[in-house]
């Protein structure tokens, strides 16, 4: 399986062999027993010159392919999943007082969101376990990105979504024809409906916090931002976290890039929650272990009380010596305007929040003006338009008369 070498428990440490079937440790459980991928950094590193990954003409994240868990000759969507643009937000930075700040515009990926990264490794490793049917459960943004990238590789989905999940991103589901379970309950009830329903069925398991494999897809968020950046590591990376999949796979990312000596140093780690769910936020500001919480926030992709990946997660942050902070969804909804206006960015609530929670630690003064910041944007805004319009506003609503519009724009106190 390319460069990787096998398994290893991040409970017990115990290494294991790669093999198919094979999602957690079998003497830690499911619950503890989560999985790193490990590789032969020593053989990536004497056989992979970095002047292949930059004249690359890949121009998805599997021009990282050395770094991926999926054998080269596996077959692949047409979906172009990869390689989403970081822009030098120079008016959005003016606006926090930061110099050197990045935006990592992750919603312009194939189905609008960072999760693409991981569902293309999940078709591929279904289809090298000669699997036709792929399951998950899902706030909305790894649900659509699973059958999008499904519908490519012509595998049948069952895909579980609690009630809340908002219309754009259940629509995507229907739309690219997976077979929608609408789970009545919260995110933790349609994760266990979805885990007996695999085991029963014997479907193949895209569940992010439990297939240790697509991290590894999630990661190569990381290894772009170090790519667009010269491979210069930026001080701090800020990202919104849920089930804590995407920052343990950003750590991931930068780690291999430096065990194989193509950035000098790490960045620090911010991981931000909304406060209406934030178990892991509030874990780690008041030092103690995280405890299940309600899931109460609008920022439904990162509304998961019982997070599955949360030591990945903590432990990202701690190796980092970065934090870990909760905003509310007042802070959110403005972030959400800030980067609209700022920088032509349309995100949704959870994708904008890492950004919502960088604005909190920018007041508190720790995080410099100099300091080299990227902010990701995990999902698009159209993904839930209902909350975009709680962000920015009605329009202004006006009859077809010039006397009518002169009225109203008189409001505006234009001339």
């Amino acid at each position: 399986m390319n460069n990787v070498i096998g398994l290893r428990c991040i409970h017990c440490g115990k290494e294991l062999s790669a093999k198919p079937g094979l999602y957690t440790c079998p003497a830690c459980g499911p619950r503890d027993g989560i999985l790193d991928v490990v590789y032969d950094y020593v053989k990536i590193k004497r056989s992979v010159p970095l002047e292949r990954v930059v004249h690359s003409k890949d121009y998805s994240l599997f021009r990282y392919l050395p770094f991926l868990p999926v054998e080269p000759s596996t077959p692949r969507p047409q979906l172009r999943v990869g390689l989403s643009p970081l822009y030098r937000a120079a008016n959005l930075g003016e606006a926090l007082c930061l110099n050197h700040l990045y935006v990592k515009d992750d919603g312009q990926n194939p189905t609008a969101s960072l999760k693409d990264r991981a569902s293309v490794i999940a078709v591929m490793k279904a289809v090298e376990e000669k699997m036709t049917t792929i399951a998950c459960s899902s706030t909305g943004n790894a649900a659509s990105s699973l059958a999008g990238n499904a519908a490519a590789m012509g595998l049948k989905t069952f895909i579980f979504v609690p009630g809340r999940a908002p219309q754009g991103k259940v629509a995507q589901l229907l739309i690219f024809g997976a077979n929608v379970i609408s789970v009545q309950g919260s995110y933790s009830d349609a994760f266990q409906l979805s885990a007996q329903a695999i085991e029963r069925w014997g479907w193949y398991n895209r569940n992010a916090a439990v297939n240790p494999y697509l991290v590894e897809g999630k990661k190569t968020v990381a290894l772009e931002i170090a790519e667009q950046l010269d491979w210069k590591a930026p001080d701090w990376v800020a990202v919104s976290v849920g089930d804590g999949c995407i920052i343990s796979g950003v750590w991931k990312g930068f780690q291999d890039l430096y065990k194989v000596g193509w950035i000098d140093k790490l960045p620090k780690l911010l991981g931000v929650q909304s406060s209406g769910c934030s178990p892991l936020a509030d874990a780690v500001q008041e030092n103690r272990p995280w405890h299940p919480v309600e899931e109460n926030t609008i920022a439904d992709s990162i509304a998961v009380g019982v997070p599955r990946n949360a030591e990945k997660a903590l432990r990202a942050v701690r190796e980092s010596h970065g934090t870990m902070v909760a905003v509310s969804d007042e802070e959110i909804l403005g972030a959400m305007r800030l980067l609209g206006r700022s920088s032509g960015i349309f995100g949704e609530p959870a994708g904008v929040t890492g950004l919502a929670g960088l604005r909190t630690l920018v007041k508190q003064g720790r995080i410099g003006s100099e300091e080299r910041v990227v902010a990701i944007v995990t999902g698009n805004g159209l993904k839930d338009v209902k909350n975009a319009i709680n962000a920015a506003g009605e329009p202004i609503k006006v009859e077809p008369s010039m006397e009518r519009l002169v009225v109203e724009l008189k409001k505006l106190q234009l001339p």
